[in-house]
This record gives structure tokens, C-alpha cells and sequence, in this order.
């Protein structure tokens, strides 16, 4: 699955319709493409369809998904956090199971927000990687990505690239490349971990924290059981620039710049943790 979600503890993806290779291309209205699966009036759709909010408050959060289900593709959500105090809170988004996370971890006044990265893949995650942005993302709506094709998954954010995972099945590392997945979001209670490992707990009397979500845009292939989206193919709906996307010249420095200067943790470089050695993909390029 994959998420973008927003929650006082934790940020896309999806079936196949037709036997034919195909592009569903999505593009900002939720009434059409997407569903309210948890809440109750917590999760409200406006603006005819353009906007969509979540809210929490002590008795629960909300959430919603796509429609639809996909095979890799571009997917790209507008999202504004939760403003002041949202310690405890997460808001995430993402793809044996498999997943690909965006998570955004509420923060104590005046502290920046940490967002959360893992990926899936058969069940198997500890792939985290963590930053914190160079802006203030409850002040106005910013953009956050996900790529994904049968060689990489990038992270972006405002089209600037935070991560890249690679597919290493060539050295044994689990990759998400066969089950569909849909777009998940979500606002909920994590103030056991969320911040600071869970020291900083919820202010309820802050509460209901709001998030907003606008232009989930997809780009993405959808196919049925009996086709592949990771194929090749002649037909010109497959020209997608994130078929086969990586990063050129300018996309690595600015992901250089981020992991040196917002990166707070990369299980890459977590000895502690993997006292008998890291994981063998940690010895591969990062771009």
C-alpha cells in the first residue's frame, strides 16, 4: 500500500482492470477518486471535490484511499500539517505485504516535523529513513511524491528528492514489484512513539487537529491479474517518464544536499542496531 497520512502517531498504491497495458492518469478530484473508509464526520470532502480534510480528536482519527489499485507509477499528494502543538499526532501515506510510507510525525511547539520513510516488501520493512524540513508545512500546502517503477522508488518533496530505494533482488533484498497497491491516508493517535519515542504526549485541549489534503494527482499503470506492468511494451501510453525514472545530475545534488543537511537518521548507518553487520543494500549507491 502506499501512504500519505497525516496522525498523532505515524506518508500510495494498487488492481488491474484490463488484460491490455494501460496509463490511468488521475487528477485531483475526490469525489471521483477517492473513498472514505474510517472516521465517521471526521473526514469531510469540499470545495466540490478539491479538498479533503481529516481530523482527530481523543475518540479517533479518520481516513481515506484510492479507488483505484496500481503496479507502479507517479503519485503526488498537496498536503498541510497540522499547525502548533501536534505532538503524538502522525499523518502518513504509502504502498506477505507491501508498503511504501510517507509518514509525518507531530511535533511539540516551535519543533520542526520529522518525516518518517520505509519501504515494504514481502512483509520485510526496517528500511527507515528520517528527516526534518527545511520548511514549515503547516502554513501552506507542499507537495509530496512517490515513484515507482520495477527499478527504483524515489521520495519527493516539492519535487526535490529526499530518498531513492533501490531494487536489489539481484543480492537477495525483498523489492515491491508484484501486488497492486492503493493510495492509503490517514490522521491518528500515535502518542506512544510519535515524538521524541513517545515522551511528548498529545495535548487534547489543542484538539480537533485538522489536516488538509488537495490534487492527489496519478499517474499510474492499472492492469488485471493477467497482465504485466512492468513490462515493455509498444504502445505509446506507456512513454511515462517514470516507467524507467531516475535521478540525472541536478536531482543527485539535491538529494546530497538533504541527506546532509535534514537527514536525522538512516538505518543505512545504524551499527548499534545491526551490530552484526548492515543490510547488504547499504553498500550499493544512494542515488
Amino acid at each position: 500500500m502506499l501512504f500519505f497520512s497525516c496522525s498523532k502517531a505515524s506518508a500510495m498504491l494498487l488492481p488491474c482492470i484490463f488484460l491490455a497495458y494501460l496509463v490511468a492518469s488521475s487528477s485531483a478530484n475526490f469525489y471521483q477518486d477517492a473513498q472514505i473508509t474510517w472516521g465517521d464526520q471526521r473526514a469531510k470532502i469540499l470545495n466540490g471535490g478539491q479538498l479533503l480534510t481529516l481530523s482527530l480528536d481523543q475518540a479517533s482519527g479518520a481516513g481515506f484511499q484510492s479507488k483505484n489499485e496500481y503496479l507502479f507509477g507517479r503519485f503526488d499528494m498537496q498536503l498541510k500539517l497540522i499547525p502548533g502543538n501536534s505532538a503524538g499526532s502522525l499523518s502518513s501515506q504509502g504502498p506477505g505485504h507491501d508498503e511504501i510510507d510517507f509518514e509525518f510525525l507531530g511535533n511539540s511547539s516551535g519543533n520542526p516535523y520529522t518525516v518518517h520513510t520505509n519501504v515494504y516488501a514481502q512483509g520485510k520493512g526496517e528500511k527507515e529513513q528520517q528527516f526534518h524540513l527545511w520548511f514549515d508545512p503547516t502554513t501552506a500546502f507542499h507537495t509530496y511524491s512517490i515513484i515507482w517503477n520495477a527499478q527504483r522508488i524515489i521520495f519527493l518533496v516539492d519535487n526535490i528528492p529526499i530518498r531513492v530505494f533501490h531494487n536489489s533482488e539481484a543480492i537477495g533484498i525483498p523489492f515491491p514489484k508484484n501486488q497492486p497497491m492503493r493510495v492509503y491516508a490517514s490522521l491518528w493517535n500515535a502518542d506512544d512513539w510519535a515524538t521524541q519515542g513517545g515522551r511528548v504526549k498529545a495535548d487534547w485541549t489543542k484538539a480537533p487537529f485538522v489536516a488538509s489534503y488537495r490534487n492527489l494527482k496519478i499517474n499510474a499503470c492499472a492492469a488485471s491479474s493477467g497482465s504485466s506492468c512492468g513490462s515493455k511494451s509498444t504502445n505509446s501510453l506507456n512513454a511515462e517518464a517514470w516507467q524507467a525514472q531516475e535521478l540525472d545530475g541536478a536531482g543527485r545534488n539535491r538529494l546530497r544536499w538533504v541527506q546532509a543537511k535534514h537527514m536525522i537518521y538512516n538505518y543505512c548507518s545504524d551499527v548499534k542496531r545491526f551490530s552484526q553487520g548492515l543490510p547488504s543494500e547499504c553498500k550499493r549507491s544512494r542515488f
